[in-house]
């Protein structure tokens, strides 16, 4: 049902008033796109790992156990938020699809597909029907 002429009015007051007291607030929800949220999750754990080998490297060279672990942890931890970010932004989520609701993208076509297994006995199949 479309807002009447009173209520967009309405709408547009209170959108501006938004931006107008918090513009980068503003600007993070305008963002439509949450690939771009999940793209600078990479970035800031690929950062991460590389700081984490730095440590640990540093740990090693000066004969510092703990501070190699400790290195060896932040490397692991940005390891884990990366890859949460990376499935998140290629859409492998953390639900799957409801039965019988169509999927998009990759899981539709690997539900689709099948199995590695499958696919290689249904090609073998398709080989000696022809002949």
């Amino acid at each position: 049902m479309p807002l009447s002429e009173h209520e967009q009015r309405l709408l547009d007051q209170i959108e501006q008033a938004l931006y107008a007291e918090d513009p980068k607030w503003a600007n993070t929800v305008r963002i439509s796109d949450p690939r771009s949220h999940y793209k600078r999750r990479l970035i800031k754990a690929s950062i991460g790992f590389a700081l984490g080998v730095v440590i640990m490297m540093v740990g090693v060279v000066m004969s510092q156990i703990p501070l190699g672990v400790g290195g060896f942890v932040v490397m692991l931890a940005a390891c884990l938020w990366g890859l949460s970010s990376w499935k998140r932004m290629n859409g492998f989520g953390d639900s799957p699809p409801a039965p019988g609701a169509a999927g998009t993208g990759r899981q539709a076509r690997r539900t689709n597909r099948g199995t590695f297994m499958e696919r290689m006995e249904e090609r073998w199949r398709r080989r000696h029907d022809e002949r």
